[in-house]
Order: C-alpha cells, then structure tokens, then sequence
C-alpha cells in the first residue's frame, strides 16, 4: 500500500511538471464542476428535443434526469462561495445564488405544470428552464471559475474539496489525479512521504512534525451545567438528534453546526466562520438580519417558520442564547423534519418491535 501511496504520488507531481493545470486534473474541484456541466448540457439538449411537441409525461422524466444540477448549485453555495467572499469577491453569493433560486422555482412550476398534465405551460416553462442552465454553465464557465482560480489559493482548493463530500455531486464522482493531501504541501518536498503529507494537510502534526497538544482527545470530559460528557460522546449525541442544530455567534459568524446524517438542509465546513447572512439567498437576508436584530436587542428571543419541500413539513426555529448576565452570544437555529410527528394519532404505550 505505502509503495501505491508513492506511485500515486509521483504521478502527481509528474502531472504538475508537465504544465499540467491542476484544475484540468480529475479531483480538482473545477474539474469536477466541469465535468458536471458537460453532463448538464447532454441533459438540458434532450429536454430542449421536447420542448415544442413533448407531451408532459416525456417532459417530467427528462426534468427529473436534469434536476440533480441542484446539488451542483448547493455545493457552490455552502462551500466554494464561503472562500470566495474571503477573497472579497461578494459577487457570486449575492447574484449567482439568487439565480439558482430561479432555477429552483422553475423547477417547482415545471413539477406543478407536469402533474396538472398540462402540456402547454410544462412546454413554455421548460423552454425556460433549458434557457436559464445554458446560461448559468456560461456564467459559471466564462466568469466565476476563472475568477476563482485567480482569486483562491492552492490551500483555499484543497478546504474547498475536502468539505465539497458534505454536499454531494451531480451525476460524477472527482478523480483522483489532483490528490488534496498533495497539493497541500506542494512546494514544500514532502510528495516522497504520503502519509507524512495526509498528516500534514489534516493538522494532525505541526510544523516541526509533533503531534498538536492544542486539540483535547476525545476522552476529554467537558463539564456541563449537569454532569459532563467526553468530548467525542458530546460530538455523537448532537449529531444523533433528530434535529438540525447550527449556532451563530455574536458577530453573526457561524460557529457550528451538526454534521448529522439526516440533514434537512446543506451543510459543509465551508461556512465556519462565514457570516450568517451569506448563508441565504439575497431575497431573504433583510429577514435573517431583522430576527438577528430583535434578539440582540432582547425584542424577541425566539422566531419559528414552517415550510413544505420535496413532500416534507419542515419546522425551523430561531432561540437567542444569552449568558446569566444577559448578554447576547449568538442565535440557534433548530431544523426538523416533523412530517411523521403531524401524521401522529392517538397513543402508544406499547413497544412495538
């Protein structure tokens, strides 16, 4: 295995010798966005084979097939957007998203036009749908992966990448030729050793090779109100729940959120430290900053919305967080799916096993 773990290497830094440009390298994050697109554009051609004459039913299979893009537009959004806006490049969170969300909402209308076997208005909202992606693997492909490129650094591609496995991808898996363990380090000679490299890129090691003493072990009990729980015991309970739970500091940062398997809404570590109001699209920022206001001011301490997606009901609800003096520290946002909680009747009382 280490013998593979060299050769792997080596090809690697080959690749980078030839002149090779590691967003053309399978497993860069361009690469893969690339590579999404040109699936996008097979798919968005074939809807566009229906759009004059298709009947609905011909129409909502080849919409289904499209509608993964979505994840491609997620992980834009909650990972390569965070690094973007520390480059001070605001522009894609603030327009781009709001053209994903166009996109989204055709494909709520197109769904609602399918299912209504309404072949005239499934026919003209798909048209407009192939209309809209065009445009946006343009927009992506002539504007926003250039200036990425230009603007992100050769570590800002490797955080991207290894948060982009949160959020899922559009019909590809990236390669492995652009290896983030590698390309962390590179420059540095440190391809030779792949383990030393993995050890580098995860921060398990310093500069000087020693294992970091700053990070407590997961046995480390941390005291609580009531009792104390291990570290790692602390990590599983909360990502075991069967709610959403991110929390915003006083600055409106994003400090946490439960990495759970069940997430309700996309989540990646591309937004720890990302202010709040970037992690939602334009249209709804004036109420995000309106809640984050009250609650600091002590106006309200709670704020609760419900809404229906994909079939689901989705309750989520704001609590401000404040210290015994009664300072403002941040706000919780709490996310569930209670769409079996509102089925629920009668009792039981009974294990039913």
């Amino acid at each position: 295995m280490q013998k593979l773990c060299d050769v792997h290497a080596d090809l690697f830094r080959a690749g980078l010798e030839k002149g090779e440009q590691p967003q053309r390298m399978p497993g860069h994050p361009v690469h893969t966005y690339l590579a999404e697109n040109q699936v996008a554009r097979k798919k968005a051609a074939a809807l566009a084979s229906l759009v004059w004459f298709g009947s609905a039913a011909a129409i909502r299979q080849k919409v289904l097939d499209l509608k993964s893009i979505i994840v491609h537009y997620e992980r834009k959004e909650n990972q390569l957007f965070p690094f973007l806006e520390r480059s001070g490049f605001t522009g894609p969170s603030k327009v781009m998203w709001g053209k994903h969300d166009e996109i989204r909402g055709v494909f709520r209308d197109l769904e609602a036009a399918c299912a209504m076997d309404d072949s005239k208005t499934t026919r003209k909202l798909a048209r407009d749908l192939v209309k809209r992606i065009r445009m946006m693997i343009f927009m992506e492909e002539k504007i926003l992966f250039p200036n990425a490129l230009k603007r992100l650094s050769e570590k800002d591609w490797v955080a991207v990448r290894r948060g982009e496995d949160a959020i899922g991808f559009a019909w590809v898996k990236p390669g492995a030729s652009w290896d983030p363990a590698l390309a962390a380090n590179q420059g540095q000679g440190m391809y030779a050793n792949f383990n030393t490299a993995i050890n580098a890129a995860d921060g398990s090691t310093d500069q000087a090779g020693s294992s970091s003493s700053a990070v407590p072990s997961a046995a480390t009990p941390i005291p609580l109100s009531v009792g104390s729980l291990p570290l790692d015991y602390l990590d599983r309970i909360l990502k075991a729940l069967p709610v959403d739970v991110s929390f915003v500091d006083a600055d409106d940062k994003v400090m946490y959120y439960s990495d759970s398997p069940h997430r309700v809404f996309p989540r990646s570590p591309g937004i720890i430290g990302r202010s709040v109001q970037n992690c939602h699209p334009h249209k709804s920022v004036a109420v995000v900053e309106k809640i984050l206001e009250a609650f600091k001011k002590k106006e309200k301490d709670s704020a609760d919305f419900w809404i229906q997606m994909n079939g689901q009901f989705i309750l989520i609800s704001y609590k401000a967080i404040y210290d015994d003096a009664g300072s403002y520290l941040g706000t919780l946002e709490i996310s569930q799916n209670v769409t079996d909680i509102r089925a629920l009747e009668g009792q039981r009382r009974l294990l039913d096993w």
